[in-house]
């Protein structure tokens, strides 16, 4: 199977920057933690249902959350699975050879992740090899074909931008089509281990490793593609996996700067970071971390700010991309709220927005797969999938604040 670098290659796509006008948000189930439906129990955990979308609380050791996820979402796990494999098969890979990537993926892996992992092996009737085949299936289905821009795209704003001056935060995550049917299968995950760590919640398909990650102190944490071809020398333990350990052990943003600037990832990245009074954007390479934050207003799409980097021009969509999130973020300055917020992420990039709506690039369509709206303040969250509505859904009851 090709190598998880190819994925990191990015196309050329011009897109001409255009006037914008933001489109009403389809609201909305207002839908909170204390009134959401109860659906399922398995051992410890619930399952609940917020609108469209499941919503599972698992609690106890990172085995028995693992068990507690793999029997709440069982049919779920199973049916993805069965397409990844079937995708994948047809494409001219033996369910062996995947199989095979699918360990070698997680050879490096924390043993809390291990742990959760194997608790879903024993109650999903899938392998720990068939979970890991899981965690990596949008990887997977894109490295199967031909090479598409990765993306994704941040905004956070505070202060004098926002209506109440508090954080407002909101991110994108951008893939080729070949995963919109995935998106039948996201979930919103909370873990509330036992062992005095936060508590922590990801927003991603159902057994794919999440980039969309907050926690009980109100940390943010996200990433977007670097937009460079820089992978570590060395084997390094995968810097994604690494943002459980980041939300579970880190309470402020103080710590999670120190473990962020203390990491050295195997591949570049662009990881954003919010609190409620603060946020950033780190540029980080495999041997050099910069940080940028602003003045109630900081952006990023796929490539690095920082002049002193001195690399060439970046691609025109993700130029454009960053130069609308700050245009519309100056223009709704003094006004931006959550919902206000949803209404910038939903412009699509041509008609002078960030998000992908089935947008050709280099000839597969791409979209913006999820879209998440946070206010660290209050641990409210706002997520949607590509084509899907809007949902809130409050965390800090789930996370046991």
């Amino acid at each position: 199977m090709k190598t998880f670098l190819l994925i990191l290659l990015l196309g050329i796509l011009i897109v001409p920057a255009a006037a914008f006008s933001l489109p009403q948000v389809p609201f909305l189930a207002g839908t909170s933690a204390t009134d959401l439906p109860l659906v399922a129990t398995f051992e410890s955990g619930q399952r609940y249902q917020a609108g469209n979308y499941p919503v599972i609380v698992l609690s106890g050791s990172y085995r028995e959350m693992g068990r507690q996820y793999g029997g709440l979402m069982k049919t779920e796990l199973n049916e993805e699975y069965t397409f990844l494999m079937d995708t994948l098969v047809s494409r001219g890979y033996t369910r062996e050879e995947i199989r095979k990537d699918g360990r070698g993926v997680t050879a490096y892996y924390p043993q809390r992740v291990k742990e959760i992992f194997i608790g879903m092996s024993e109650t999903s009737g899938l392998t720990q090899d068939d979970i890991a085949v899981l965690w990596y299936g949008p990887i997977f289905l894109i490295s199967a074909a031909p090479v598409t821009p990765v993306s994704c795209s941040y905004l956070a704003t505070w202060g004098n931008y926002t209506t109440d001056d508090s954080m407002v935060v909101s991110r994108n995550w951008d893939l080729a089509d070949l995963v919109q049917p995935l998106t039948k299968w996201y979930v919103l995950t909370v873990y509330r281990p036992t062992d005095g760590s936060n508590a922590v919640a990801t927003w991603s398909p159902a057994g794919a490793r999440p980039e969309t990650f907050m926690n009980s102190k109100g940390l943010f944490l996200a990433d977007d593609n670097a937009g460079i071809i820089d992978a570590a020398p060395e084997t390094r333990p995968e810097f994604i996996t690494e943002y459980f350990r980041f939300m579970f052990d880190y309470s402020d943003l103080n710590a999670l700067d120190a473990g962020i600037r203390g990491t050295a990832p195997d591949y570049a990245w662009i990881v954003d970071v919010a609190g409620p009074d603060v946020a950033y954007v780190y540029e980080k390479s495999t041997n050099r971390t910069l940080l940028r934050t602003g003045d109630g207003v900081v952006a990023a799409a796929n490539h690095f700010i920082d002049p002193s980097w001195n690399f060439a021009t970046p691609p025109e969509h993700t130029l454009s991309r960053y130069n609308n999130l700050l245009r519309q973020a100056d223009v709704a300055k003094g006004s931006i709220d959550a919902e206000k917020m949803m209404a910038i992420r939903d412009v699509c990039m041509e008609n002078g927005g960030s998000k992908f709506c089935h947008r050709d690039l280099g000839g597969n369509p791409y979209s913006s797969n999820h879209q998440v709206v946070y206010v660290p303040g209050t641990r409210t969250l706002w997520m949607n999938v590509m084509d899907g509505p809007w949902q809130k859904v409050e965390l800090a009851p789930l996370f046991g604040n």
